[in-house]
Order: C-alpha cells, then sequence, then structure tokens
C-alpha cells in the first residue's frame, strides 16, 4: 500500500484531537483535549509512546519561564518524545507502523545558517515545547517527516524519547573534540552529563573525571565511563593539564573552576545552560594559554549518531531511565528530579 492510499484509507479512522499537558502559568499544568494541526502532505499523524522530562520543563513548570523565554499563553511542554507514525500524509514517504523519534528543532531550513548545516542556530527557528510553540506531551502529534527519525527494533518506542538527550551528549562531544588519549572533565552529573560520559569514552577518552555535588549521581557517573569522580562540595578540585572541559551544569563556579584545570592550547565547552551574563570566568587564564571557549547549543545532525550508538548497545538509554509517569501525572512527573534528586531521567508513558 503506498503512503498516500494509508492516508486516505484511514482519514475517517484518524483522531481530530488529543490530550495534553498544557502549561497556563507557574504550576498550573492541565491534562486539556487539544484540537490537532490537520495532516497537511509532508506530516506525520504520530501516536505518542514515550516523553522525556528536561530541566527546562521544569523551569516553565515551576517559574512560568525558562531563561530570557517567558510562557505568555498556554503551551504544552515537552521536547523529548517518541511514537510511532499512525498516518502520513500524501507527499510524506514514512510508511504506517515506524516507531520513530521525534527532533524539536523547527528551523526555516532556507536560511545561510541552516544550509551551512548548523540548523540548530537558524534565527527564526522554533522548537517544540518552546513557547509559545506547542510541545510532544501529548498522546498524539502532528509533525513535519523532516523532524522525525525511524528507530531500529533494538530502540522501543517506550524508551526512544532519551535519545534527545544523548544527542544533546554527542553534540557537546562533537563541539569539544574529545579525541583519543584526552583527559575530559565534566562538570555536572545529571543525565547530560553521564551521556557526554559515556560517549567521551566511545571516543576514547583515556581519563574522565566528573564532578557534582551530589553522591548518588557520583555514584552513578562510573557506570557510563568516568575513571574518577570528585564532589566538589567536600573536596577541593585538584587538577591540572585536563584536554577538555564539558561544562553540564550550569554552574559559573564550576565553569570558571575547570577552566584553571586545563592545559594550555585546549578547549572548555559549555553545554549547561548559561545566564545572559556571567561574571568571574577567568579570561585572563583562557587568553594566556588560548584555551578556546565554546558553546554548544542543542545539536545538529546528531540523532543519527545518538540513535547508532544506542542500536549498538554502546550506550543503554535505559541505564538513563529511572521513573515513568503516565500523562495525567504529568505534574508530578515535573517535580520528580528536584523531589528526589537520585532520579536522572523521568519519562512521561502513554
Amino acid at each position: 500500500m503506498t503512503t498516500q492510499a494509508i492516508h486516505e484509507t484511514n482519514a475517517s479512522a484518524l483522531p481530530t484531537g488529543t490530550q495534553a499537558a498544557v502549561l497556563h502559568g507557574a504550576r498550573d499544568l492541565r491534562i486539556e483535549h487539544k484540537p490537532l494541526t490537520p495532516l497537511g502532505p509532508n506530516d506525520l499523524l504520530v501516536e505518542m509512546r514515550s516523553g522525556g522530562i528536561c530541566g527546562s520543563d521544569m523551569h516553565y513548570f515551576a517559574e512560568g519561564r525558562n531563561g530570557t523565554n517567558v510562557l505568555r499563553q498556554p503551551t504544552v511542554l515537552g521536547h523529548e518524545g517518541a511514537g510511532v507514525v499512525m498516518a502520513a500524509g500524501p507527499d510524506a514517504k514514512m510508511a504506517a507502523g515506524t516507531a520513530v523519534v521525534i527532533e524539536p528543532a523547527l528551523p526555516c531550513r532556507e536560511c545561510a545558517t541552516c544550509l551551512s548545516g548548523r540548523y540548530n542556530l537558524c534565527p527564526t527557528g522554533t522548537c517544540f515545547g518552546s513557547p509559545p510553540t506547542d510541545g510532544l506531551f501529548a498522546r498524539h502529534m502532528v509533525v513535519p517527516e523532516a523532524a522525525v527519525h525511524p528507530l531500529p527494533d533494538t530502540i522501543p518506542a517506550e524508551i526512544g524519547a532519551a535519545i534527545e538527550p544523548l544527542a544533546v551528549a554527542v553534540w557537546a562531544v562533537e563541539r569539544a573534540q574529545v579525541r583519543k588519549g584526552h583527559r575530559v572533565l565534566i562538570t555536572g552529573a545529571g543525565p547530560i552529563g553521564l551521556l557526554v560520559a559515556r560517549v567521551a569514552a566511545s571516543r576514547g577518552a583515556a581519563e574522565i573525571v566528573v564532578t557534582d555535588v551530589n553522591d548518588d549521581r557520583l555514584a552513578v557517573a562510573t557506570k557510563f565511563g568516568a575513571t574518577r569522580t570528585i564532589n566538589t562540595a567536600t573536596t577541593p578540585l585538584d587538577l591540572a593539564g585536563m584536554d577538555r572541559l564539558i561544562e553540564c551544569s550550569g554552574n559559573t563556579r564550576a565553569l570558571a573552576d575547570g577552566i584553571q584545570t586545563l592545559a594550555p592550547a585546549t578547549r572548555a565547552t559549555v553545554v549547561g545552560q548559561a545566564k545572559p551574563t556571567v561574571d568571574g570566568i577567568p579570561l585572563g587564564f583562557l587568553q594566556r594559554y588560548e584555551i578556546d571557549l565554546v558553546t554548544a547549543f542543542r545539536y545538529a545532525n546528531a540523532f543519527p549518531t545518538a540513535i547508532d550508538l544506542a542500536a549498538s548497545g554502546v550506550v543503554d538509554l535505559q541505564s538513563i531511565i529511572s521513573s515513568t509517569y503516565p500523562l495525567e501525572d504529568a505534574a508530578t512527573a515535573l517535580t520528580a528530579p528536584v523531589a528526589d534528586p537520585t532520579n536522572l531521567k523521568v519519562l512521561i508513558t502513554y
């Protein structure tokens, strides 16, 4: 059966609305019925199976904002999601029944930045789950076919949402230019920091030091490739001659201290969400030793690598998932990592 035939045959049976987790204001999350966007020629209707809770979702829920982006109208949260294709528009090529992970960036794909391959930096781009663009915490989604990646049989859609943070880690390690034999310092042992450690290990890093202030998370870090862990709340950061710093905590002190562990002519990469302006960064040290300070924003062309790492078993997605909640309990899921700091990746299931 052709894709167009699938579209036409199932049209009368397709849902026209769905349940979704809609944020109306700080700590005001409601499970509501939302109409679905009509299926366009290049769109897919996806029945969602998993959605991941990210720090940005938690900020929106707790504060009604994430950095400079402020909630100004009711918006469906969520930018980590996976599901199964129910139907396809007449020009889409993906068949119904295909398990997919959704890449949430919605770039224009026409500007010079997009055409250069850096679509994550599109000046007019949006992202699922970044207000006012509705996100993925819904039972069904209509998405552009260009925004999905098929999942192999070894990655169930029920955990496929965890591919998105793995893609963040892949891009972070790419921006950091981690190479075989490097000594790598990773600050922050949250889900991103742990996945960065695993990806860095897969690139042949000789030493991977992970720091945090939470002993429970540091205990997990060794399972993700850390060769040493340091609780910086109780132990001095006694490192020198590191080749790479990958800052994943968003903590200014962690970045400043981490920079000063680096050898000359090395690189520091900022991954954790930074404040609009930051004091205390040792710019003189960076200049004196020609240390490159770079940043990573989301990802570009990282999903295929992330899928390959998970499909091959190099990264065990299940090991990062600590708890799951039904859509009806999305508000509880959004506070779970704060209520229990041992939580790593929390998923919403449908």
